[in-house]
């Protein structure tokens, strides 16, 4: 039978290493933004700056690799202007790092093909002729003794010696990496040496020439940090078998390497196991033991240096295996497919149980009690890969506001809280527009110029305070910042004008506020080319509520605003409260859920048909969804009111029957769709089934626009 090959085709292995240069490159850019920015702060910071040169080196470096000669032309000036930045030869200026950051942005440009305008080209040239000009004006006058460093971690001021085992994939060859350059590249950060292993090489009628065979024990002894040794295996890390451990010095490696028994290196690289060790050295009598007989020793100073030696092994132990890295790097888009599968596998999953139960058979109970367990239990995993930190954003946040600051004369610095609040990867990519329309306002028509503040008894610089919590099963994002606030009467008075409101109305302040997300509404005389207080602030609250979140406000004039945003932690699988009503089958989120309580008859009579209920002494008004979907059938003698909570507001929605909880795998509807706006989405019920999911908040806005503004208690 012939042999199919599965070898890939040279355009499949050029199009996989440009992908990988491309992820890896927006990292190494997103890393170097966030340097320059603490550059910005600390000019001296010696770690900063060594790490900017990495950042630039490695781009430069893998630009050259996979062909962007471009990139590695750009990047080039760069790095030598770094260089000598390292050297003490040319300061940290503002200069420089504006220079920087607009060279950030072009190398990002550069990356997409789409970018390459004239207009970019001509960018590119005028920064690589400023860094060029800043190596020229470098005389002996710019190039000041050295500076002492303390890099700590990354350019420690003593040097380091690391032992790296290195296996390379089989398959390295056919993504056009040679392993022979890394050790070059490995050789270029100090004293180095290698020993090959060929243990793995097959007979050479069955060899495979574009096949890796060998493998690499690697002593290197550097002063440039674990950070240079990993940028050399940055494209390779993944597919490869990688250990890097560290010694501490030059002098305990010396140690380590020749004090140690034979045996004990041999069984810490790995070369045999610990058990053939011990079977063969049970055979010879130990040199605790003999030194003990002939009494050289007492026995219980042999047993506390048996003890000192195992606590100092135990420690070095567990320094090393804090030294390996064990990260592996995956596609997004091979973890939505997943998170595809699981919510495919969940509906599958409530199919088992609800046969199950139809048939009662004891052991398909059992068995489907099992899936079921698992499946929460895959759900949960899979749902935890899919989650970041909303600290990953920060960095494009401070920049944002840094370059305002420059734009429109005003100060102000961005202060963050609760980086290490996980949010899921589709939710923070959605909510990124939202956030940045929100701080422009904040810039641009909240914090006032310096002389204003100062004049009103403030800091000359404000401050924009960026925040994430928790919620229950919701997340609280904040922006909140010391300027002027919004001004309530001015608001209002702008909503009468445009006949959003009467004149006669009464409304809290927070209903006032909510007023500048209405389309178009803007207080501000002129529009900047930054942003208008308002406008576009109701794109921001169509974007939340499409993600089912919410928006509100709150600000005192003269003393500040804060934007509250509230979001679900994920938008894939959510728990939810079944309905139905006529036949057809609804989803409350069950988050926004408080309780259930029953409707009669006599109930509507003793209000006088209106759309209100008194739960435990509150007045709490309801929506019928019988005829918001104008669904047909009677009603049944007993209704039930499912009482919700949001924005602060609780509002019913009354059903014919609540059947229970259900774990709801959201589908997005079919584009024909896209203008129902009081459906988020819909799932499939074990049954086969489709219930629709409720948007809430879209149902409560909408009900109270066609009632001419009236607040739904009015109803």
């Amino acid at each position: 039978m012939e042999e199919k090959s599965k070898k890939l085709t040279q355009k499949e292995i050029e199009e996989s290493g440009i992908a990988t240069f491309r992820e890896e490159a927006v990292e190494r850019l997103s890393e170097l933004e966030e340097i320059m920015l603490e550059l910005e702060d600390n000019p001296e910071n010696p770690e900063l700056i060594g790490a900017a040169f990495r950042a630039l080196h490695t781009i430069k470096g893998s630009g050259g690799m996979f062909g962007f000669t471009e990139i590695e032309s750009f990047t080039h000036a760069i790095e030598n202007v770094y260089d000598q930045v390292r050297d003490g030869g040319i300061p940290v200026t503002a200069e420089l790092i504006a220079l920087t950051l607009a060279a950030h942005d072009q190398i990002r440009k550069m990356l997409d093909p789409a970018e390459q305008s004239v207009e970019e080209i001509q960018k590119r040239e005028e920064i690589s002729a400023s860094f060029r000009n800043m190596l020229a004006k470098k005389g002996p006058e710019a190039n000041p003794v050295k500076k002492e460093t303390n890099p700590g971690k990354n350019l420690p001021s003593e040097p380091l010696t690391f032992r790296i085992r290195f296996k390379p994939a089989a398959d390295i060859f056919t993504f056009g990496t040679n392993p022979l350059l890394l050790l070059e590249e490995l050789r270029e950060l100090g004293d180095c040496f290698a020993v090959g292993h060929t243990d793995d090489m097959p007979p050479l009628e069955e060899m495979d020439p574009e096949q890796c065979y060998t493998a690499w024990d690697i002593i290197l002894t550097t002063d440039r940090g674990l950070n240079a040794i990993q940028d050399v295996f940055i494209f390779v890390e993944d597919s490869s078998v990688l250990s890097i451990k560290v010694v501490e010095s030059d002098d305990e490696f010396e140690q380590e390497t020749t004090g140690r028994k034979l045996g004990e290196i041999l069984v810490d690289r790995g070369d045999i196991k610990q058990e053939v060790l011990k079977q063969f050295l049970d055979k010879y009598e130990k040199i605790g033991q003999k030194m003990e007989k002939e009494g050289l020793v007492a026995p219980d100073k042999i047993q506390s240096a048996l003890a000192e030696q195992k606590h100092v092994r135990s420690l070095k132990d567990s320094r090393k295996k804090s030294d390996t890295i064990q990260n592996l790097r995956v596609p997004s888009d091979k973890l939505d497919k997943l998170v595809d599968l699981v919510g495919e596998l969940v509906t599958g999953q409530a199919r088992l149980s609800q046969l199950a139960q139809d048939k009662n058979d004891p052991s398909l109970v059992s068995v489907a009690e099992e899936i079921e367990r698992l499946t929460a239990e895959l759900r949960d995993n899979t749902m935890s890969v899919r989650m970041l930190n909303f600290g990953t954003t920060f960095n494009k946040f401070k920049r944002l506001i840094r370059d305002l600051s420059r734009e429109l004369g005003t100060e102000a610095d961005l202060t963050t809280a609760g980086g290490d609040t996980e949010l899921d990867k589709t939710v923070i990519d959605q909510l990124n527009d939202p956030l940045i329309h929100i701080l422009r306002n904040s810039m641009d028509h909240g914090i006032e110029f310096p002389e204003d503040r100062q004049a009103a008894g403030k800091p000359q610089k404000g401050t924009i305070h960026l925040s994430a919590e928790y919620s229950g099963a919701h997340v609280l994002i904040k922006v909140r910042d010391d300027g002027a606030g919004l001004d309530s009467e001015t608001i209002r008075n702008k909503a009468v004008e445009r006949g959003l409101i009467a004149s006669d109305s009464k409304q809290t302040e927070r209903e006032i506020f909510a007023l500048v997300f209405e389309p178009g509404f803007s207080t501000a005389k002129a529009v900047t080319n930054v942003s208008g207080r308002g406008v576009g602030m109701d794109v921001v609250k169509k974007t939340i509520e499409s993600m089912r979140g919410s928006v509100e406000i709150e600000s005192k004039k003269g003393k500040g605003s804060t934007i509250t945003i509230k979001l679900p932690l994920t938008l894939a699988i959510i728990d939810g409260l079944l309905v139905e009503v006529g036949g057809d089958y609804f989803v409350i989120p069950l988050a926004a859920v408080e309780e259930c309580v029953e409707l009669s008859k006599q109930d509507v009579a003793r209000h006088h048909g209106r759309h209100i209920t008194r739960v435990r002494g509150q007045i709490v008004p309801y929506i019928r969804l019988r005829d918001q979907f104008e669904i047909n059938g009677n009603k049944p003698d007993i209704e039930q009111i499912v009482i919700t909570e949001i924005d602060k507001h609780r509002i019913g929605f009354v059903v014919d029957h609540v059947i229970g909880q259900h774990q709801t795998v959201i589908k997005n509807l079919n584009k024909i769709y896209k203008n129902v706006e009081t459906i988020s989405g819909a799932t499939i019920m074990a049954d086969g089934n489709v219930a629709l999911i409720i948007d809430i908040s879209r149902h409560l806005h909408l009900v109270e626009k066609a009632c001419e503004g009236q607040n739904l208690t009015d109803i």
